[in-house]
């Protein structure tokens, strides 16, 4: 589990491209105290596995089901990426409850200044939109974010000079695709309350039924 807070800006070093997947060489620093082979660090959100460490990088492999739904697929050498290791037990909770695991991609249509703020609104597929709602959390690019403003198809942030400065926000222009993580507790609420068709228990009661029984 992430909270969100983006521990450094990483750079791509390598990018080794299979059929449907791809092992990608980090360049870091900070994420690499105390990291041992099979820890997670989130790469731009995206939950990946540590498979080598290096002085100052590590690799992990990324699946098929991973570049389909996140725009690691875009990444080239050199690109700077935000990076956080997994939350220790005894960390401080920051941000909000992120999985690493992106539902989708969303894109930055307009970039703006407000006095020290800059906001950024962000255009996502409707399957995303129907959970975000306004002062709720938002992970983008595996920064834990409030959202400012919901539309029918955008939403939009409002982020401070030091998150802009310390993450990759800070290179993102109208345009840009950016890895989208849903609050993960809302998605828990929608099963409960709304179960699918198939999962509901069938109903039983017929005009019959209420006859036999005298109504």
């Amino acid at each position: 589990m992430f909270t969100g807070i983006v521990e450094e800006i990483g750079r791509v070093e390598r990018i080794k491209h299979g059929q449907h997947s791809a092992v990608l060489t980090i360049h870091a620093d900070t994420v690499l105290e105390g990291t041992k082979i099979g820890d997670s660090i989130a790469v731009n959100g995206i939950c990946l596995t540590v498979t080598e460490l290096f002085s100052h990088g590590f690799s992990a492999d990324v699946m098929h089901e991973t570049l389909n739904r996140s725009s690691l697929a875009g990444l080239t050498m050199g690109t700077p990426v935000n990076l956080e290791r997994a939350m220790a037990a005894d960390g401080r909770f920051g941000g909000h409850i992120v999985a690493g695991h992106v539902d989708g991609v969303g894109k930055v249509i307009r970039v703006r200044r407000d006095d020290t703020a800059i906001w950024y609104t962000i255009q996502a597929k409707a399957e995303l939109m129907r959970y975000i709602v306004e002062k709720g959390s938002i992970t983008i690019d595996g920064i834990s974010l409030t959202v400012a403003e919901v539309g029918e198809s955008e939403f939009s942030i409002s982020a401070i000079p030091h998150t802009v400065s310390q993450t990759i926000l800070k290179n993102r222009r109208e345009g840009d695709l950016v890895n989208l993580e849903t609050d993960i507790i809302g998605k828990y609420v929608e099963k409960l309350v709304c179960p699918k068709a198939e999962q509901q228990p069938k109903n039983t009661i017929t005009m019959d039924f209420l006859s036999k029984y005298g109504f």
